[in-house]
């Protein structure tokens, strides 16, 4: 492996890094705002904080529509889609516009079904450590993994204190990972 390899290995990872973050908190704004998560919240506040500074340019021009804050959408991928040309342009490929934002709107699906399946894990796990137990992350965490539960709860009621509908909703977001998002992303790079 040469010393290019390792440098383009080096600026993919920053790349991926830098702005990575920036649309997981971007992305978080969104879904809180969709699930109504309490915004006295400290995390909420963080990420608030965060994200404000462009959000509130955009909103000046680009106004919601209904609970869809469509200033948060268009920043997410347009920050998805910069992330992708550069990682496409780090290693040479050659781009079509097209192509680049039908592969950002696969990665922000799949990086959507992700921070569903890492809040689902927490809340398993902060179950069996320590349940009842008040934390305000984790309150943030129940509200966004609601909408999810509520309907896995419904179908699969409580085998006693063993509650089997996270491992249900896990395996419907990992299908959705297979069956929505790789035909989107394997669209996307044809448009390439």
């Amino acid at each position: 492996m040469g010393s290019q390899a390792y440098f383009s290995n080096a600026g993919a990872f920053l790349i991926n890094a830098v702005f990575g973050l920036y649309i997981f908190a971007v992305l978080l704004r969104l879904l809180f705002q969709l699930v109504r998560a309490d915004f006295y919240n400290p995390l909420c506040q963080a990420i608030v904080a965060v994200t404000n500074p462009p959000l509130k340019r955009l909103r000046r021009v680009i106004p919601a529509f209904g609970r869809m804050d469509s200033s948060s959408v268009l920043l997410l991928i347009v920050l998805q889609t910069i992330n992708t040309f550069l990682l496409a342009s780090l290693v040479g490929a050659s781009v079509a516009l097209p192509g680049l934002v039908v592969v950002a709107m696969a990665e922000l699906i799949s990086k959507t079904l992700w921070v569903f399946l890492g809040a689902i894990f927490i809340q398993v796990i902060t179950s069996w450590v320590a349940p009842g137990a008040y934390n305000p992350i984790l309150s943030v965490v129940d509200a966004l993994c609601a909408p999810l539960m509520k309907p896995a709860r419904r179908l699969i009621p409580p085998l006693g204190p063993l509650d089997l509908s996270p491992m249900v909703v896990i395996i419907g977001l990992q299908l959705a990972q297979i069956v929505l998002v790789a035909p989107i992303r394997d669209i996307g790079l044809a448009l390439l």
